[in-house]
């Protein structure tokens, strides 16, 4: 699978904490080897969560921090990252 990420995925993840990085760095690879690997707690998102865009992913890097993306044919498209309080308020 290609992996994409939005502008608004990378300025989010700058912005995370180093550990968060690494963290969501090895979910990533979790992610490409195995999406159903229990750790990602892959979800399909309820509602209109973000504008323009339809059929959105959720996956966990640890209980406090999620991203967000696309599956599209062969490409994983992250949208965003960040702490889950912050998406689903």
């Amino acid at each position: 699978m290609k992996i994409v990420y939005t502008k608004e995925f990378i300025r989010d993840y700058r912005k995370l904490p180093d550990k968060i990085q690494k963290l969501f760095d090895k979910q990533l690879s979790i992610l490409l080897l195995d999406s159903k690997h229990p750790s990602l707690h892959i979800k399909k998102t309820k509602g209109n969560l973000l504008k323009n865009y339809h059929d959105i992913f959720e996956g966990r890097i640890d209980r406090n921090y999620r991203f967000l993306f696309l599956i599209k044919t062969d490409e994983f498209i992250f949208l965003r990252c960040g702490n889950h309080d912050e998406f689903f308020k």
